[in-house]
């Protein structure tokens, strides 16, 4: 049976590591991702074995996957390394030109089109060795995360949380519907019977991505025929393009894709607008790192604009 562990024998550097192999499931992209050669990346996963008296990473016909004991480490390696960098970083001025800090931020694909380009843009100017670590959670699992230290900010719409769960309105959104712009219904009035007889590309990543759309059919007694659904927003233009097939979702993001072959067209039921918000726990409010970021994911989506056109 193993004893206690003598923390004076273990290399902080572990850590690190073992977050990397867990999130990364194998040798090289781990080694890559924290900055050390394969061969130092092999003795670390050698040495955490050891120590946890597990394999913690094992070969599959699909690649290496981590164990039960390795996902069971994650959440609280993730929490404990966080505060260990809040520990080193709380009595000195944050330096976002040296910092090698890399910060974990929830976003979908869709916030990721629209955040990431004028946020990188900023980090590259003034934090040019920052890293960011971009995720996709549930809402669930975005406040859950937020809780435990997974994430450092999180940039999503209606969540449900507690007061210890801060948020800020970063801009607001509404549907619509696209088509590719030659598509028999481009040039038609789109009524709600219209709508409702076109076939239909879904994109469900969470339970709430109906709220919009379905919900407020579905409060109308009416449903549409959706024929294809899909878990990210970024392959709708493609389909479209392609299909007679048509989709709903954000303008911001419709008009990010500046596809002069895909039509907006407003929807035919009032579905009300909605705002994009930044979230953070109350515990980083006055921690300079996070509030440098909060900062600066908030002038990205002042860049965004206020205007996205109206549909066509």
């Amino acid at each position: 049976m193993p004893g206690t562990v003598n923390l004076r024998s273990i290399d902080l550097n572990l850590l690190v590591a073992l977050e990397a192999l867990i999130k990364e499931g194998q040798v090289t992209r781990a080694a890559q991702r924290i900055g050390l050669s394969q061969p130092a990346m092999s003795g670390a996963l050698r040495r955490l074995r050891q120590i946890f008296g597990d394999p913690l990473l094992i070969r599959t016909a699909s690649g290496m996957q981590p164990t039960p004991r390795a996902l069971a480490l994650s959440g609280p390696l993730q929490q404990s390394l966080r505060q260990i960098e809040r520990l080193f970083e709380a009595d000195r001025i944050f330096d976002p030109a040296a910092s090698t800090r890399t910060f974990t931020l929830r976003m979908s694909d869709l916030l990721e089109l629209l955040l990431l380009p004028p946020l990188l843009a900023k980090l590259e100017a003034a934090a040019p060795t920052l890293g960011l670590d971009i995720v996709h959670l549930s809402p669930e699992g975005t406040i859950e995360a937020l809780g435990d230290n997974g994430i450092d900010l999180a940039v999503s719409t209606g969540l449900r949380h507690s007061r210890a769960i801060r948020s800020e309105v970063l801009f607001t959104d509404r549907m619509v519907c696209l088509m590719r712009r030659d598509h028999p219904a481009a040039r038609r009035k789109l009524t709600l019977d219209a709508f409702l007889a076109l076939r239909h590309m879904k994109v469900s990543m969470s339970p709430t991505d109906s709220r919009f759309v379905d919900n407020v059919l579905a409060g109308m007694k009416r449903t549409r025929a959706v024929r294809l659904n899909v878990p990210h927003w970024l392959v709708v233009p493609q389909v479209l393009r392609r299909t007679d097939l048509v989709a709903v979702m954000s303008e911001r993001a419709a008009a990010a894709f500046d596809d002069e072959a895909i039509l907006r067209r407003d929807l035919p039921f009032a579905s009300r607008a909605f705002t994009w918000c930044l979230y953070w726990h109350r515990r980083t409010d006055d921690e300079r790192a996070c509030r440098w970021l909060r900062d600066r994911v908030r002038e990205a989506a002042g860049a965004i604009g206020t205007g996205t056109g109206r549909p066509e």
